[in-house]
């Protein structure tokens, strides 16, 4: 009797041990710096999901590129190798055209035009543009205007010329340098640094935060305040891990990114303000300010890129994205 009395309860252990699950893990990888807005996100995901799905789900972030670097996330996470990743908006065009207009340059009058486009129909349902390929996007994430930084001033299009620029993979940004008979390269972001402290490239293109995380600041001696193109991020997962989740736990980590995404977001307002001064009272770069006159120079340089793209991306999406500034 003891003896089955001992069997009984060795197999109740066991079938417990087998009932408690072990967490689903969620690596999430990224490629800039932890404090940066998406660096910021990331950690805050990761700090609720604790607090709110503890022994359920355990998230795991990667800055950096310590997993892989911008122009592999994608495919990695396609494979399962990740589960989320937050590319910026430049990194989709194997996977969508639309999702091109966010790299259109000059049409976004400020940050809160994006946003309102991004939270419009038309922008929610470029969220959903990548189903067909096993993506879901589950929201967007600022990052902010880019500047242009060079190692020789820039206030016309002329300035440009012949300058090799580091770029995103991106064929707009392409046809945006090559407006300005400039040279861009398509490089990873990890090696921009390097780059331009050799002098490989002479300039790049980025955002207040990114310039100052990444040092860039240090190896250019001039950044002209340009605010010429929006620098923005989807988290996105694949449709297999997200749509296998069990409903309660979609449901609260659908929560929990929603809140760290406005942190995101406020960051990035609040850093992009905040860095910018930084980089200035550093004295390690001369701040340009364009005058009305010469912002329009690059305007009226680089606006053709719009009708270039516009049988790819969609006049309508392009219409909507313009009706934001007012």
């Amino acid at each position: 009797m003891k003896r089955l009395q001992a069997g009984v309860a060795i197999l109740g252990l066991a079938l417990c041990a087998m009932t408690q699950a072990a967490p689903i893990e969620i690596k999430f990888s990224h490629v800039v710096a932890e404090n940066t807005p998406k660096g910021q996100m990331a950690l805050k995901f990761k700090e609720l999901v604790e607090q709110r799905l503890a022994g359920k789900v355990e998230v795991k972030v990667y800055p950096n590129s310590q997993l892989y670097g911008d122009g592999k996330e994608l495919e990695a996470m396609l494979l399962g190798d990740v589960e989320l990743i937050a590319p910026s908006l430049s990194k989709f065009k194997k996977y969508t055209n639309q999702l091109q207009i966010f790299d259109l340059p000059f049409l976004f009058k400020d940050i809160e035009s994006v946003d309102r486009f991004q939270q419009s129909d038309a922008g929610q349902g470029l969220l959903k543009s990548l189903e067909p390929k096993g993506l879901v996007g589950l929201g967007y994430l600022h990052n902010g205007l880019k500047q242009l930084s060079a190692n020789a001033p820039l206030r016309t299009p002329d300035d440009a010329s012949g300058k090799k620029f580091r770029i995103m993979s991106s064929d707009v940004l392409s046809a945006q340098f090559e407006a300005v008979e400039a040279v861009p390269l398509k490089k990873p972001f990890s090696e921009v640094f390097t780059l331009l402290q050799t002098k490989a490239i002479d300039g790049q293109e980025n955002t207040w935060s990114n310039i100052y995380s990444k040092k860039f600041f240090e190896v250019q001696p001039y950044i002209t305040e340009s605010n010429h193109g929006v620098l923005d991020y989807m988290v996105v997962t694949s449709a297999d891990f997200w749509n296998n989740l069990p409903d309660d736990i979609r449901m609260e980590l659908s929560k929990a990114l929603s809140e760290a995404v406005t942190l995101g977001n406020q960051i990035a307002a609040e850093k992009a303000s905040a860095d910018r001064q930084l980089i200035i009272d550093s004295n390690r770069s001369e701040l340009i300010t364009l005058t009305d006159a010469e912002r329009q120079q690059w305007v009226d340089a680089m606006k053709p890129v719009w009708s270039q793209f516009e049988d790819q991306i969609g006049t309508d999406l392009i219409q909507a994205a313009v009706a934001s500034n007012q």
